[in-house]
């Protein structure tokens, strides 16, 4: 069952030391600034219960992932303070996923879209299907992939980040984003990457908590300047999303 509310929704699930993460919006499991608000508020909190020892993210439906920003909102961008409030939310869930002190583990069952690459980028260890293809697309309306390029340069290194991001029309598979080390396994089928998913965690929960928590430090090594680092790049976001260029093509993707 898909969620119908137009901020979308988020349910969190807590069992033997696991934290299941459930978002979902239904334009394609997008994100508009509640949601996201609402999802670094849950990693935060997540955090600091010490019942907790693995995050599982994933997202409603047999389908898309995650398809990025709301659309809705980037259009109605009107002034700078607007733009880098709107890019602030994704640079929000990355630091909080960065920081939150528990590994994560990404769920992703289908396509994902600019920020939805963000987030993946931002898990500790992904699991896929073949269905979960991925695209940059941000060039193509005139601005670009900033606040999550370095969750993305971290993943997949600054080559794999320069082949998806220069070409924002083009679909990547989920072949491609396993060889650059996006995902560490695909599935042919969501049966078998939950069943996965299930095993993996069950038996990473059982781990030391404390050995847990420092190796998610060491995955994070020499990232602690993305707490400005982001939030500088979401201001150029929120900038060139008013260039005459950008609002003539998200016009043209309108209509």
């Amino acid at each position: 069952m898909t969620t119908t509310r137009t901020n979308g929704s988020l349910y969190t699930s807590i069992q033997n030391h696991i934290a299941t993460i459930e978002f979902g919006h239904p334009a394609s499991n997008s994100f508009p600034g509640e949601l996201l608000e609402r999802l670094t508020n849950e990693l935060k909190k997540l955090g600091q219960n010490n019942a907790v020892h693995i995050i599982i993210l994933k997202s409603e439906g047999n389908r898309a992932f995650c398809a990025g920003a709301s659309f809705d909102e980037l259009v109605a961008i009107d002034n700078l303070e607007e733009g880098k409030t709107f890019f602030s939310g994704f640079a929000n869930v990355i630091n909080a996923m960065r920081t939150c002190g528990k590994l994560i583990v990404g769920r992703i069952q289908g396509k994902a879209v600019g920020g939805g690459v963000g987030i993946i980028a931002a898990c500790d260890y992904a699991f896929a299907t073949e269905a979960a293809s991925i695209k940059l697309s941000e060039l193509t309306i005139g601005i670009g992939p900033f606040v999550i390029a370095p969750a993305v340069q971290n993943r997949i290194g600054k080559a794999g980040f320069s082949e998806l991001s220069l070409a924002p029309t083009e679909w990547k598979t989920a072949y491609w984003a396993k060889e650059k080390g996006l995902f560490a396994k695909v599935f042919e089928t969501q049966s078998e990457l939950d069943k996965e998913v299930e095993l993996f965690s069950a038996k990473l929960a059982s781990y030391n908590p404390n050995a847990l928590t420092n190796m998610k430090k060491i995955l994070w090594e020499d990232t602690q300047h993305w707490d400005t680092l982001l939030f500088e790049r979401a201001e150029l976001s929120g900038k060139l999303v008013l260039s005459d260029f950008t609002k003539n093509a998200l016009a043209k993707f309108r209509k």
